[in-house]
């Protein structure tokens, strides 16, 4: 087994390989943009890896993201914009100013105030401009659902939240109805003018699953986890649905829906049981 060190640079120069001459035409076309969804894409099949606790299937995951990580930093130090030794000695650099309570002499009693140092120290000694709201500081680059959650964070981090997980549902049953009330005006307008106004029923809808993240973050839920989650056994049950009615020469149409619910119920009482195995007795 390699040490770290020695494996680094063998993805190194792997990655170096495939960028230069005669290298691999696909890599060598590659851009920091062009790469971008690839990120975002191999984070979440990292996260899925995770949730899976398959110790295989993470490790290979990590790889992939060690790559894109590995690929960005070069392509920038190809540009001699900054070399990929420059991207970990600058993190290293932060990791340790950042952590005065491990590395130096600073006391703290909990989390809470470790993070208290950190935003302190990204204005004082990193020379950061203090953000002029407080929402400032979540990435407009996030996916929606993921920024809603840590915009309701920082809210509530300010004293802007609710008291009680009753004033949360309530708001959901609110914003519910209001969704209602909007899809009836659109179909009201659709009878009239043939086009439906969508922007009153798009609002609607967006507060909605604003109150359903908000939902998530008071009970310390990662919506983008629990969404996830649900999209994997979606998949799952579907795909079982899929395989019975192929046994049984049957179409995917409407016309058998009662069937493909029969099936669906069937997938979701063999995940119970399954389910019910690993739970320790």
């Amino acid at each position: 087994m390699q040490d770290q060190t020695t494996a680094f640079k063998g993805l190194y120069d792997i990655v170096s390989r495939l960028r230069g001459p005669g290298g691999c035409p696909w890599d060598r076309e590659q851009t920091p943009a062009s790469l971008r969804g690839d990120l975002i894409e191999e984070t979440y099949e990292c996260v899925e890896a995770i949730d899976k606790k398959e110790a295989a299937h993470i490790k290979e995951e990590l790889g992939d993201l060690f790559l894109l990580v590995t690929m960005l930093s070069y392509m920038h130090e190809e540009a001699g914009l900054f070399s990929v030794a420059d991207v970990l000695e600058e993190v290293s650099e932060k990791l340790v100013r950042r952590h005065p309570h491990v590395f130096g002499e600073v006391k703290v009693k909990d989390s809470a105030e470790v993070l208290e140092n950190w935003a302190r120290i990204k204005v004082e000694q990193e020379g950061r401009s203090p953000k002029d709201s407080l929402l400032d500081g979540v990435s407009r680059g996030l996916p929606p659902l993921d920024q809603a959650y840590k915009l309701q964070k920082k809210a509530a981090k300010a004293g802007f939240d609710w008291p009680a997980l009753e004033g949360v549902l309530d708001k959901i049953g609110e914003e519910l109805e209001e969704v209602k009330e909007a899809i009836t005006q659109c179909e009201i307008a659709a009878g009239k003018t043939e086009t439906a106004p969508v922007e009153k029923l798009e609002e609607e809808l967006g507060d909605l699953l604003f109150s359903v993240v908000n939902l998530c973050r008071f009970l310390k839920v990662e919506p983008s986890v629990a969404l996830q989650r649900t999209n994997l056994k979606f998949i799952s049950r579907f795909k079982y649905m899929e395989k019975k009615m192929k046994e049984g020469n049957r179409d995917m149409e409407r016309k058998n829906a009662a069937l493909m619910e029969t099936y669906w119920e069937e997938a979701k009482q063999a995940e119970s049981a399954i389910l019910s195995l690993k739970i320790p007795k």
